[in-house]
């Protein structure tokens, strides 16, 4: 129980449903949406679009989302891949005769084809109730009215608002500069859109003056993105995979996302008595950034398109653990495992609804950097993602860029099981940190018994690129002992990542939202 004399926030309890996300709008909105007779699937996609519109530097309808669904009445879990794919003409041994040694972050082959509205509009079909024209209304009135610049949302503004470009510029500046807590940001460019895909479903967006304002922008800036690539966006549907951690079951999308190094991570992190440490000592520290160099290390040599990942069950089994868990000295850091050329970062957002027949849904949502490739279709200011730039052009490797294939995908939602049930649909945003933001939020529930608002607020570490990052949340005691075990700690440029779940307490019939304090959202039930 936290200590009510300090700053804090408790869980959210309700019975009927809840959502929780990075931004209350959407949460409100969600629960509208369940509120006029639409299930979890339903609030998850209006509560989605709606951040694209309240939170634009993180996600947008040109990006990707993916989803893990539990349906109303039964345990299991569908996997729903959103991720767009690279334009037919994208090939890596062209860029390597260009002299390229990795696909940049602003270039415009980083811009793979938008595969969320395809999703959404799949997920609704499928699975929810109202039909798009009713989920998309909230975020197309918000479009036009204007929604006010969050603090979080104006923090990463300020840091991200240099990337933009051309035309980009005009929809997401004012007078060339970031705009700012309690400005108001206005779309009409994608209100209009929005009413086209609620009018015509998915080819709205696909087909028609849309596509053609996104391809000709496209273009113009050197892409070789054809209508045909837009028209052949298809999302997919899965099985998820899933790993043991003490008594739970981790269950995680499968590649492209890089769920397996969160499975990967705890399995290694289970060889270890960490409910026997500080749960803000070295130790655990220590324990978390060497499994976690170990975790994504395999995830970079394996996790690619789904097509072409490779030895998925050798990540995924006890005997590799084993053997990784084998490589830690607890007393000592070791280098970092490899150095990565593709590009990772830490701009999503996440959503999850849980509903009163006890439907789930676990979905995330990006354009991966901050404001994407920073470029903007002409007419209707649509933001494009910077996926491409988690490719590699090392030649042969899983993760090759290439046309039609999909890239590594760092946005993965989760969710964790017990005996056979559900018990909790989360998320932890942050780019690459999010196996670790798993693996810790997990670890802090079942090793240290924290509740769901405690183990999301608790302090982070990131092991990433040769160094230690930590939040201030740790004494300085950790940080002295951490450098002497030869970590070089350092403290990072903005909080590590954001964080959202709802526990289902069958027994009682009670739901538990928490939202993380590292962003503006919140949790909200009824």
């Amino acid at each position: 129980m936290r200590d009510f004399q300090l700053p804090g926030r408790s869980p959210v309890l309700a019975t009927n449903a809840i959502c929780a996300t990075s931004h209350p709008l959407a949460a409100k909105i969600a629960l509208d949406i369940l509120q006029a007779g639409g299930n979890a699937a339903d609030a998850a996609i209006a509560g989605a679009v709606l951040l694209g519109i309240a939170e634009p530097q993180s996600c947008g309808i040109g990006g990707d989302c993916f989803a893990l669904v539990k349906p109303a009445g039964a345990e299991t879990v569908i996997a729903l891949n959103g991720s767009g794919r690279a334009p037919s003409g994208l090939s890596a041994a062209a860029l390597r005769a260009r002299g390229m040694t990795s696909i940049g972050t602003e270039a415009i082959e980083s811009v793979t084809v938008p595969g969320a509205v395809d999703a959404f509009a799949a997920l609704a079909e499928h699975h929810g109730r109202l039909g798009l024209a009713a989920l998309l209304a909230p975020a197309i009135r918000y479009a036009e009215q204007g929604v006010p610049v969050a603090p979080r949302v104006a923090f990463d503004w300020a840091d991200d608002g240099p990337r933009l470009a051309g035309a980009a510029r005009g929809f997401y500046l004012r007078d060339g500069r970031p705009l700012v807590t309690g400005d108001i940001f206005r779309s009409p460019g994608q209100a209009e859109v929005l009413r086209r895909i609620a009018r015509e479903g998915r080819a709205g967006f696909y087909a028609g003056e849309v596509a053609e304002d996104m391809v000709r922008s496209l273009k113009a800036a050197g892409g070789t993105h054809t209508p045909d690539d837009f028209a052949a966006t298809a999302c997919t549907w899965d099985e998820p995979v899933a790993g043991a951690y003490r008594d739970h079951d981790l269950i995680e999308h499968p590649p492209n996302g890089q769920g397996a190094a969160a499975i990967l991570m705890l399995k290694i992190l289970a060889r270890f008595d960490i409910a026997a440490l500080d749960p803000v000592g070295p130790e655990r520290a220590h324990l978390e950034a060497e499994a976690a160099k170990l975790a994504y290390d395999a995830r970079d040599r394996f996790i690619a398109d789904p097509g072409h990942t490779t030895r998925l069950d050798h990540m995924l089994s006890d005997a590799t653990a084993d053997r990784l868990a084998a490589l830690i000295d607890p007393g000592r850091a070791m280098a970092q495992v490899a150095q990565r050329t593709e590009a990772v970062h830490r701009d999503t957002v996440y959503i999850t609804v849980v509903d009163r027949d006890r439907m789930a849904v676990s979905l995330i949502y990006s354009t991966y950097w901050g404001f994407g490739a920073g470029i903007a279709s002409e007419r209707f200011g649509i933001l494009f993602q910077n996926r491409g730039a988690g490719f590699t052009l090392a030649q042969g490797h899983p993760n090759e860029a290439g046309g039609g294939k999909r890239p590594m995908h760092t946005i993965i939602p989760a969710m964790l099981g017990h005996r056979g049930r559900i018990v909790m649909p989360f998320g932890v945003m942050g780019g690459s940190f999010q196996p670790m933001g798993h693996a810790h939020v997990v670890s802090n529930l079942l090793d240290f018994g924290m509740d769901l608002q405690e183990a999301i607020d608790a302090p982070r570490c990131m092991a990433e690129a040769g160094v230690l990052k930590l939040e201030r949340g740790y004494p300085p005691a950790t940080r002295a002992a951490l450098a002497a075990m030869g970590h070089e700690v350092v403290d990072p440029d903005g909080p590590l990542g954001g964080g959202q779940a709802i526990r289902i307490d069958h027994e009682r019939g009670l739901l538990i939202g928490g939202s993380d304090a590292r962003k503006d959202g919140c949790a909200l039930g009824f």
